[in-house]
């Protein structure tokens, strides 16, 4: 995108489509999210902390500003998505000097025609190999090299779940050599102007 858009209809109108785009495009910024829940503490008394991992966006519905994402349903983000299903999700593209950071409220699925066929889609590709790990992860291994034990069959989908974040919040922020700029939009798509 060469043109600086000036409209806040414009510019969140392009974040969705660069959201889209990044679905497609292997090295777009925004392909990969950071994305933030809230763990519970390692002792009881403490406060929960933050926890942040980096997740592969893989589809993006803009009409329901819902993005969709993979997991291995064994992994420690899936009981802290259920206990506090609010998230925050990060992403920085180098091309366009544009961060995003999404508040959103996330699902999960396990089960259903639409895990069926976002699998059926995805079993035949290598990436396929993340969720057919019979170690969930953070499993503890005895060395790096330790191999796992051979992979179910590739039909199985044991352990695929489909996260769906519906975007109730997006924070553009541009970093510009004529100024930097940052304005906030809700749900509905309407934005204003904050102070970057």
């Amino acid at each position: 995108m060469t043109e600086r858009l000036t409209s806040l209809d414009r510019i969140h109108a392009a974040c969705w489509q660069e959201l889209e785009a990044a679905t497609r495009t292997r090295g777009h910024g925004w392909r990969l999210l950071a994305l933030a829940s809230l763990a519970p503490p390692d002792h009881a008394g403490e406060p929960p902390v933050a926890d942040v991992r980096t997740v592969v966006l893989r589809e993006v519905q803009a009409d329901a500003r819902q993005l969709v994402i993979y997991t291995d349903s064994r992994s420690p983000k899936l009981a802290q998505i259920r206990s506090q299903p609010q998230v925050t999700a990060m992403c920085w593209s180098p091309a366009l000097s544009w961060q995003l950071r999404l508040r959103a409220r996330l699902t999960v699925d396990t089960d259903g025609l639409g895990v069926s066929s976002r699998w059926a889609r995805l079993k035949m590709h290598p990436s396929a190999q993340d969720y057919l790990s019979p170690l969930p992860p953070g499993a503890a291994l005895d060395t790096p090299a330790q191999q796992a034990p051979p992979a179910p069959d590739r039909g199985s989908r044991e352990f695929f779940a489909v996260i769906f974040a519906t975007v109730e919040r997006i924070d553009w922020l541009e970093l510009h050599a004529e100024g930097h700029r940052r304005a906030v939009f809700d749900d509905h798509g309407a934005g204003h102007w904050v102070t970057p």
